[in-house]
């Protein structure tokens, strides 16, 4: 591979001519104690880092930024450090899904306004691995993604603790009043004990898994321990490489194809992912050009069983067992042909050169593929009368009774009327009602929260009732489990069928068809339609405004329709003058 010469690089423009506005540049930077040896003759890498006093997912990014310095500077490059919005999971209201696209638009414009050549990408945090790709792959500077990690196994009495999966589950014995308050106090502190992500198989660790998959990151570092030191070396690691990717060139548009996005669709089922990752995965394509729709994740859910163990989809191991028993190198490496391995990565190398000694230590954490968690994969898509666009379900985390059900729509228009009912004990209610939630879609919500994983009535967990069929356009956690129909589309916000039930209809949902029906007919539902009455507007004004004007649907991926690239052409370098 030809290597690139010092003026054709981008950060030269700013500041190798002779002239007065390169001047200028050089001055500034020599202000902040820099000297031409820093600069001259080397690549400058922007280190966009999301850390945040507010993001424990990120707590460790503060001294992980110096690590990646380091490897950038034995490379031979100079590295500047850009921070970029954090969207802590925990904290942001009413949820950072409203502002994945604000990161992926801030990350775009930070690497294209700025002398840069290359970048590594800190995240991790749920929204932050989809944000920061996006940005990159429509920037199109060479990058490279650094995940930050999963926590430490939570402790408590003895227990092993999974983030987000426990939490739901001794909530429901705290709502039966089975764990008193300093019992629930002792699962707060113990629950979620270092740095990193959360080590269920969530959202963070499937889109970090994702970012390896489609060949984003260097080989096995979506799942290392935020705290171990292995983390450490990897972040140099990623320092060092992304000054010889810039050297070589090597951009998303040379990495990323349509293959590498189906190759992160069997991964993704094959770990039990989080139903968000069809979301962020088909507007990660989107940007890159190669689009995959919620057929593909069906296509490879009917052939791709779950072979990882881990929590909420198993029901022992989490982050650090899978790191420790290969990782995902050795999933991948155990899929066979469900993986092409001929797709690049940012090694320079192709994947299957990136795997091929991979091995898996511990057969119960990562199946064999004739011994697997769950037969087909971890999520499936149903489309009918209710759903034309589609909806999702992870049957691989739901009681297998609700997977063919008929039952009656218990129907909520908001989230606080929902929370008000199921804390009533007298609420009529059964286990085999539908709860319906809607108002909650990407224009709903507003943001498509994370709503979808509905609290069980506290009438029937009284009566021991763990789980029951619950409907909705938004979206779950991917620490979530149960049998939660999620992302209806189009969402009732804008009129689609979920805006026409009623309570007592009758819903029947077949998952083996991949079906969902409301059982009116089309006559009544006609005249219904007819009847309704759009909602007023989220917002008058700002981001808010914005965002309204011009997000997609769940099912093209909640991106906004103007950062798409089939929108228009690229644009161009900055003028410098």
């Amino acid at each position: 591979m030809s290597k690139r010469t010092y003026d054709s690089l981008r950060s030269a423009r700013w500041f190798a001519p002779d002239d007065l506005r390169s001047f200028g540049h050089r001055s500034r930077i020599m202000q902040m104690g820099y000297a031409p040896e820093d600069w001259e003759g080397r690549p400058v890498i922007a280190i966009l880092n999301t850390w945040s006093d507010i993001n424990p997912c990120h707590s460790h990014f503060k001294q992980r930024v110096e690590d990646v310095k380091r490897g950038i500077f034995q490379a031979g490059g100079f590295p500047i450090e850009l921070p970029a919005i954090s969207l802590s999971e925990n904290f942001v209201k009413p949820t950072t899904m409203l502002y994945r696209n604000m990161l992926a638009m801030e990350a775009e414009e930070l690497l294209r306004s700025h002398p840069v050549d290359g970048a590594v990408l800190m995240g991790g945090c749920d929204k932050t691995t989809p944000g920061l790709l996006m940005g990159a792959i429509s920037a199109g500077l060479p990058c490279i993604y650094l995940p930050a990690g999963p926590m430490l196994r939570g402790n408590w009495q003895g227990k092993i603790l999974g983030s987000g999966s426990d939490a739901w589950k001794y909530w429901d014995e705290r709502r039966a009043g089975k764990i008193s308050k300093t019992e629930w106090i002792g699962v707060e502190g113990g629950i979620a004990r270092s740095a990193g992500t959360c080590m269920t198989m969530g959202t963070a660790s499937t889109m970090t898994a994702i970012a390896e998959s489609i060949g984003m990151t260097l080989p096995g570092a979506s799942s290392i321990p935020a705290v171990d030191a292995n983390h450490i070396r990897m972040a140099a690691a990623c320092g060092r490489r992304i000054v010889d990717m810039v050297w070589e060139d090597l951009t998303p548009a040379r990495i990323l194809s349509r293959t590498s996005f189906l190759n992160a669709i069997a991964v993704a089922m094959a770990m039990g992912c989080s139903t968000n990752a069809v979301i962020h995965l088909i507007a990660m394509s989107r940007r890159a050009g190669c689009d995959v729709t919620l057929d593909d994740f069906d296509t490879a859910s009917r052939k791709v069983p779950v072979i990882a163990n881990v929590r909420p989809s198993g029901d022992t191991y989490l982050m650090e067992d899978f790191y420790y028993a290969g990782g995902l190198p050795g999933l991948m490496r155990r899929l066979g042909d469900h993986v092409q391995g001929e797709t690049m990565t940012v090694t320079g190398q192709t994947l299957a050169e990136n795997i091929k000694d991979a091995q898996v230590y511990n057969d119960d954490v990562i199946r064999p593929m004739d011994n697997p968690l769950y037969p087909e994969g971890a999520l499936a898509v149903l489309r009918g009368n209710l759903a034309p666009s589609g909806c999702v379900i992870k049957p691989s985390a739901c009681a297998p009774q609700f997977l063919q059900h008929t039952g009656p729509a218990l129907v909520f228009d908001d989230y606080p009327s929902m929370k008000a009912a199921v804390d009533d004990e007298n609420l009529d209610v059964t286990p085999g009602h539908i709860m319906v939630l809607r108002n909650a879609g990407p224009l709903g919500g507003p943001g498509m929260p994370e709503w979808g994983m509905l609290p069980i009535p506290v009438k029937l967990i009284k009566q021991g009732v763990r789980d029951m069929l619950r409907l909705s356009d938004a979206r779950m956690s991917g620490t979530s489990y149960g049998a939660c129909i999620l992302h209806v589309a189009p969402e009732s916000y804008v009129g689609g069928t979920l805006a026409l039930v009623r309570t007592g209809d009758m819903i029947t949902v077949d998952v083996p068809a991949r079906r969902i029906h409301l059982e009116i007919s089309d006559e009544e539902l006609a005249a219904r339609r007819a009847q309704w009455i759009a909602p007023e507007r989220r917002f008058e004004r700002g981001y808010g405004w914005m965002f309204s004007q011009h997000i997609l649907q769940a099912d093209a991926g909640c991106d906004f329709d103007f950062l798409e690239t089939s929108f228009g052409a690229p644009n161009n370098e900055p003028s410098i003058y």
